[in-house]
């Protein structure tokens, strides 16, 4: 077989012969590796748009809902033994917010997975955390101090254990939406590298061709070369537009979600340290003794909120989102407001005047609860508005790899019929 291989080398025909082979050889490899990396390209983007970031927008979704809860159910209780139906009705609506999302959570994870398990603590705890609230309101309603005790406890399971489950289950699902997201942007280097190699060697037994018969174009041959140039462009363009689009739904949308949705968390968690500052008036102190526990932990959340704030003006400023900064600016103002109010609050509390406080805090009007709400709106608009761009920009980068593979097959298979077809015609002349 070698003997015969190297004899069929030695003859003008059986060169051409091997070059076919190799040309045809090549392109069909071409066609094939570019079909399985873009493949593997667009299922990632896939996910992104379909699996993904809806999964993280869902973990956002119940860390929200749980931290509103408990918001809301902080306000009731400070309303009075007849807790008011909107604030009610509010409470129940985030509780089964979070409970329906944990199912839509729980089948689409496995449980032996790190969100699987945060699934579980999260299902096993807030049955336990809306017990402790009933308690809260049944004691609350007869007038009993202890409502008050049950819902601090309530809070403490909250804040360390429901929240913390909501955010290691957030960062889970947000790092598996980098990672689709990373798979989705990845370089087809290899799928260029042989697309490159097949487009020179077909140059070359063109030029080879030239140069033995003197004929400029081989049809054949030039077929090949079209339908080889044509994919490698279309690869090239194609996948540069879909990571391009999926860097712009990053940038200009994933980025900001996460701060967005930390920022809305952050005032959530210090609406409930606010009012439990005035149910608690002062049983509950840090570790050191010094300080009321409550209101300390509302100055870190509002500290943190300010921060997030900051950061999703500067990535609105950076990528030229005008229209995205706007609730981010009025969201701003209104922490601002807030934050004045609190301190009027305090200070009217703290002279000994409980009813005036109180107003001041789940008032109407001229409230730091009025205040929270303009925060949350603003930031609810933000969120929104960001979530349309990541997914009007995921889509187009999806969309961008459309039939790339299947094409990939059709032109190497096209390429390599075209290749054999000019050689063979070039055979034909020694017959």
């Amino acid at each position: 077989m070698g003997e015969r291989l190297r004899a069929a080398a030695t003859t003008e025909p059986g060169r051409l012969q091997i070059i076919g082979a190799v040309l045809a050889l090549l392109v069909v490899a071409f066609g094939a590796v570019t079909a399985f990396e873009i493949s593997d390209r667009a299922a990632a983007a896939n996910d992104v748009v379909e699996r993904s970031q809806p999964l993280s927008a869902d973990a956002a979704g119940i860390y929200r809902s749980l931290a509103d809860a408990d918001a809301a159910a902080a306000s009731g209780f400070l309303a009075g033994p007849q807790e008011p139906r909107a604030v009610h009705e509010q409470y129940t609506k985030d509780i089964e917010e979070a409970s329906r999302l944990l199912v839509k959570a729980a089948a689409n994870t496995g449980t032996s997975t790190e969100s699987g398990r945060e699934i579980t603590t999260l299902n096993e705890g807030l049955p336990r955390y809306t017990g402790l609230i009933e308690r809260a309101r049944a004691t609350n309603r007869q007038g009993l101090p202890l409502g008050g005790a049950y819902l601090r406890y309530a809070n403490q399971k909250m804040s360390g254990e429901l929240l913390p489950a909501a955010e290691r289950l957030y960062a889970a699902e947000t790092g598996r939406l980098d990672g689709d997201q990373h798979s989705a942007r990845a370089r087809p280097f290899f799928s260029l590298g042989i697309g490159v190699v097949a487009l020179a060697v077909l140059f070359w037994a063109q030029r080879r061709n030239y140069r033995r018969t003197n004929r400029v174009f081989n049809h054949g041959l030039v077929a090949a070369t079209a339908a080889t140039t044509v994919l490698l462009l279309w690869l090239a363009v194609g996948h540069t537009v879909a990571r391009s689009d999926l860097a712009t739904a990053d940038s200009h949308g994933q980025q900001s979600m996460d701060v967005l949705n930390r920022a809305r968390i952050d005032s959530l968690k210090a609406r409930a340290d606010e009012n439990l500052t005035v149910v608690a008036r002062g049983a509950v102190l840090t570790a050191d003794g010094k300080n009321d526990k409550y209101e300390t932990d509302y100055t870190t959340g509002m500290k943190a909120l300010g921060d997030e704030l900051g950061r999703a003006a500067k990535l609105a400023a950076d990528t030229g989102d005008t229209e995205g900064g706007k609730p981010v600016a009025a969201a701003a103002k209104a922490v601002t407001e807030w934050q004045g109010r609190h301190r009027t609050a305090r200070k009217t509390d703290d002279a000994g005047d409980y009813e005036a406080a109180l107003e001041q805090i789940i008032g109407s009007e001229n409230s730091t609860g009025a205040s929270f709400k303009k925060v949350d709106d603003a930031l609810r608009e933000a969120l929104a508005h960001e979530q349309s761009e990541f997914t009007e920009a995921a889509r187009d980068g999806r969309g961008a790899l459309d039939g790339l593979p299947v094409g990939a097959a059709v032109l190497a298979v096209l390429g390599a019929v075209a290749a054999i077809v000019g050689v063979n015609r070039r055979l034909s002349e020694f017959r």
